[in-house]
């Protein structure tokens, strides 16, 4: 069995190492991409097996269809090193309303439940954060996600109207910050571990703070040194590749 190729030796295509058709991509290398909105994390891998005509590709960390920012794509040999890009800590800065709640945690669905929030005030956000959501905390990873039951993802269970059980994990919200904050609306960034949900964590400050909330916005910023700035767009890469209709949202396999 070949060995992982260490991370530091792993070609890393980027803004910054934009890449060369001519390159043996399957012998090991990696792609920072910035997935657009409403694309699922699985069709930007997709997409890039059709740019390389390479199947051997994952990805180091789902993204929603809603949010858009950094994914890493590994490919061929690099597919390896996949577990090294997801222990890193995530970056994010994140888009939320009060009022009300979704069966989904975010905008993708419609609001099922209103809720008070002239209460809420700066302040008050900060204490939450400060308070509840820092350091290591429990999160209940919620219906709509890619996690299984029996062999089927949670989010297809979800649709048909059902719930099951979910375990508690573990996570760590390492940083958060407010940006803006004109409620109903908040904006705030976070830095996390790996598995934590940020619609999760929308939804629990809402009901920490007695109310009711969801995600209406999401940007990936970083995964560990890695920065969305530096990302290709699902654009360039069509043009470096020569993938027609790259600009449509299309099944690519």
């Amino acid at each position: 069995m070949a060995r992982a190729i260490p991370l530091e030796d792993l070609p890393i295509f980027s803004q910054d190492n934009v890449p060369d058709g001519n390159f043996d991509f399957a012998s090991g290398s990696a792609f920072l991409i910035n997935k657009p909105k409403g694309w699922t994390s699985f069709e930007v891998v997709k997409f890039l097996r059709k740019c390389l005509d390479i199947r051997k590709i994952g990805h180091a960390g789902t993204l929603d269809p809603m949010a858009t920012g950094l994914l890493i794509l590994c490919v061929g040999d690099g597919t390896r090193t996949v577990s090294e890009f997801q222990e890193t800590p995530k970056e994010y800065v994140a888009e939320m309303i009060f009022g009300s709640s979704t069966a989904s945690l975010d905008a993708e669905t419609s609001p099922d439940r209103r809720a008070p929030f002239k209460h809420i005030t700066r302040a008050a956000i900060l204490e939450a954060f400060d308070h509840c959501f820092s350091g290591q905390i429990i999160q209940i990873p919620p219906m709509y996600s890619a996690l299984k039951h029996d062999g089927d993802p949670l989010y297809k269970l979800a649709r048909k109207g059902k719930e099951v059980k979910r375990a508690p994990r573990q996570v760590i919200i390492y940083d958060t910050e407010i940006l803006e904050c004109h409620l109903p609306r908040l904006e705030f960034y976070v830095k996390c571990s790996k598995g934590t949900y940020i619609r999760t964590l929308a939804d629990d400050l809402a009901i920490e703070l007695d109310s009711a909330g969801h995600l209406i916005g999401l940007h990936r910023s970083k995964i560990g040194d890695f920065k969305s700035r530096n990302a290709l767009t699902v654009g360039q890469l069509g043009k470096i590749f020569s993938v027609k209709n790259y600009e449509k949202k299309v099944k690519l396999l």
